[in-house]
């Protein structure tokens, strides 16, 4: 069984669909005693209060396994793009939100946004930024505490850009000693990258083991 959160049932105890709980708060208190306990908030087209999830089988990106086609390696060789950490997170954020594949136009709140802009703050949440020509054209963003990176969402405005982005990330976990990439549901996108699903009690199990190792994100200049 999962340990109990202050604010959460454990997450192993969430319905067929994976909610765990309905409404609260987006505060930093909250989001963080939920990416610590394997939930995170989601929100479900108008429904107001803050939906909480901890689906089964959950989806990472296990490092050794990430995979590059050889045709993005040599994209990524080319120069063509260039990446950043925590330049540029608002802009992140708010593109992740509004990216023409989103469901109605987007699907984070105002709320929501002001909510990780906050964690960004505070120092918990990170942006990788991809560059082309000065112009920001892809990026990702996520929640990072201890050895857990927890990816929320990202975005591409020009092909390959959401990759670059995804590929710096990877590489710079790996180097900085982390031990979990959660990307929360599996897509066909992140599927031909390599991630996949594992059930949610291992997955549970190595949030506990990750959240408390003394990692840190280290946002640096371009790379």
């Amino acid at each position: 069984m999962a340990r109990c959160s202050k604010y959460f049932p454990a997450a192993d105890a969430a319905d067929a669909e994976g909610l765990v709980g309905v409404g609260g708060s987006l505060s930093p208190e909250w989001l963080l005693d939920a990416y610590r306990h394997g939930i995170f908030p989601w929100p479900c087209d108008d429904f107001e209060p803050v939906l909480w999830w901890s689906p089964d089988p959950r989806a990472v990106i296990e490092f050794e396994h990430f995979y590059i086609s050889r045709r993005m390696q040599r994209t990524l060789r080319s120069g063509k793009f260039t990446c950043t950490r925590d330049r540029a997170f608002r802009e992140v954020i708010t593109n992740c939100g509004s990216a023409p594949s989103r469901r109605g136009g987007t699907w984070l709140t105002p709320e929501m946004i002001a909510a990780y802009c906050r964690m960004h703050e505070l120092g918990w949440a990170h942006s990788v930024e991809t560059w082309r020509d000065g112009c920001l054209v892809g990026g990702t963003y996520g929640l990072a505490i201890g050895g857990l990176f927890a990816a929320e969402s990202m975005f591409s405005l020009v092909s390959d850009a959401s990759k670059a982005a995804l590929t710096h990330l990877v590489s710079h976990l790996r180097t900085q000693g982390y031990m979990l990439l959660d990307i929360q549901q599996l897509t066909p996108h992140t599927a031909s990258l390599g991630a996949t699903e594992i059930p949610r009690r291992e997955y549970l199990r190595r949030v506990r083991a990750a959240v408390d190792l003394p990692v840190r994100f280290n946002p640096a200049l371009a790379t």
